[in-house]
């Protein structure tokens, strides 16, 4: 059914929303996840040409380059087209589109044969030699690969000098661009920021470039223990929803506020997580980027359950409100024990969200992009959110997600807003403590800058005042 079609059958009251939105969004989730479980950096949006913060050349004085040879190129397989909307949404005319298919399958899983990637193999680098420091030789054992993408690979290896686990994430490298990931990752520390380590190229005998982001290894995704509890058929309990959204939160106020970058790729597949200690971590910044004011960006960017719907809309001036959207979503995912949103397609995925949200006023569609002319959408009102999630859910929650998924990209709640949100009074209380008896991870370790803007009420209430120094 096309999306005009259903949107008149939802406003006639033919198609009902019952406490279950999304449908078939079991059978859509499972179909997703078979294209994406996996993948590295599935969206194509690493490079964006013309863009100010791209320089030709790639300068690698500054690291060390390692000779693994053999390794094949990792394929190009994926088709950026697939699931972007018809060129007369672009245009700003939303409309059917009958003619192509939507179906976002932009890559097959790729194998990198060779050096540096097979189990057993060994890649030796140095690190040091700047400074004044001496040069140390590190060698890392490939253990498995992790993930695989359009982009790269991700394996886990062994440190052999310190037996420390990492992973190594390795990408194609353009030699006509630095690596922008890269360049984000050297700015990141943060306790819910995954840990660059350091950095090689390694380079093939067809003289392609690899670029080797060596990371701290975190066993898990949120996205597979999110399915754990599914396959148990139950939600994630409450404490570790609190727990999971208050570091994403905390995580993006840093990005956005202290270093002033956009994710724009937060989803359960990103997050890892440590399961004994529940501490997590962003990954996984191959589409992250600083957004400057009046710049244009790509809108086709973020994975499609969690795209904003001003990047459906066509916006290239969005803001970092495009990743609370995103987090808005993984909340309500973890509630639900399903997404919220599961379109099949972009245009798709605005019908999705017009089924909870309701048809966008003029006023709401202009935030969103103010060069939208026309106003075509059958009028459909919003789904009371009491009714979508479980009555016994915590109020708090419901009302969290609410402030998150807002059409308007200015009435959305900041990160650092949300993190004083009522729903995690819970993790500030001082008999706090994890199921399993273990250390709680580090929530309220604020520094000055991630605090800087916050009027002295709201730092009050972030830092409660057991954990005050």
């Amino acid at each position: 059914m096309n999306m005009m079609r259903r949107l008149k059958s939802i406003a006639s009251g033919r198609t009902s929303i019952s406490s279950d939105p999304g449908g078939d969004s079991n059978s859509k989730r499972a179909k997703f996840d078979q294209e994406t479980e996996g993948k590295v950096n599935v969206e194509p949006t690493t490079v964006e040409r013309g863009s100010k913060d791209q320089e030709v050349h790639v300068d690698t004085s500054k690291e060390t380059t390692v000779d693994t040879s053999n390794v094949s190129t990792v394929a190009r397989s994926g088709k950026p087209g697939d699931d972007q909307l018809p060129n007369e949404l672009h245009e700003m005319k939303i409309k059917d589109d009958n003619s192509k298919k939507n179906n976002e399958k932009d890559i097959e899983a790729t194998v990198v044969n060779g050096h540096g990637t097979e189990a057993g193999q060994i890649i030796t680098t140095a690190i040091g030699g700047r400074d004044g420091q001496p040069k140390q030789t590190i060698s890392y054992m490939a253990e498995r690969v992790v993930g695989t993408g359009s982009f790269g690979i991700v394996f886990q290896a062994k440190c052999l000098e310190t037996g420390e686990a990492v992973a190594i994430k390795k990408v194609l490298q353009d030699k006509r661009y630095k690596n922008r990931e890269l360049q984000v990752m050297r700015m990141l520390e943060h306790p819910n920021v995954v840990q660059l380590k350091h950095c090689f190229f390694s380079t093939t005998e067809k003289d392609e470039l690899y670029l080797n982001l060596v990371l701290e290894y975190v066993p898990e995704t949120v996205y597979k223990v999110s399915k754990q509890y599914i396959r148990m058929h139950h939600l994630m309990p409450i404490i570790y929803v609190q727990l999971y959204t208050y570091q994403i939160c905390r995580a993006l106020n840093y990005l956005h506020q202290v270093i002033g970058v956009c994710h724009r790729d937060i989803k359960p597949q990103n997050l890892l997580v440590n399961t004994q200690t529940h501490q997590l971590k962003i990954c996984d910044f191959g589409s992250a980027k600083m957004l400057v004011p009046g710049e244009p960006n790509i809108s086709y960017i973020c994975s499609r359950y969690y795209r904003a719907p001003e990047l459906i809309f066509g916006a290239t001036e969005y803001t970092t409100a495009i990743d609370m959207w995103s987090a808005g979503c993984v909340l309500a995912e973890f509630l639900l024990g399903r997404p919220l949103f599961p379109g099949e397609s972009g245009v798709d995925q605005l019908v999705e969200i017009i089924k909870i949200l309701g048809t966008p006023t003029r006023e709401e569609i202009k935030c969103m992009n103010p060069n939208y002319n026309e106003f075509k959408f059958p009028q459909i009102k919003a789904h009371p959110w009491h009714k979508i999630f479980d009555k016994r859910m915590p109020p708090e929650a419901v009302d969290l997600v609410s402030r998150l998924l807002q059409y308007s990209p200015k009435l959305r709640c900041t990160a650092l807003a949300a993190c004083a949100h009522p729903f995690f009074d819970a993790l500030r209380d001082p008999n706090f403590s994890l199921p399993n008896g273990q250390p709680v991870p580090p929530l309220y370790n604020f520094t000055d800058q991630e605090l800087a803007d916050a009027p002295d009420e709201l730092r009050q209430r972030l830092i409660p005042e057991h954990a005050r120094s």
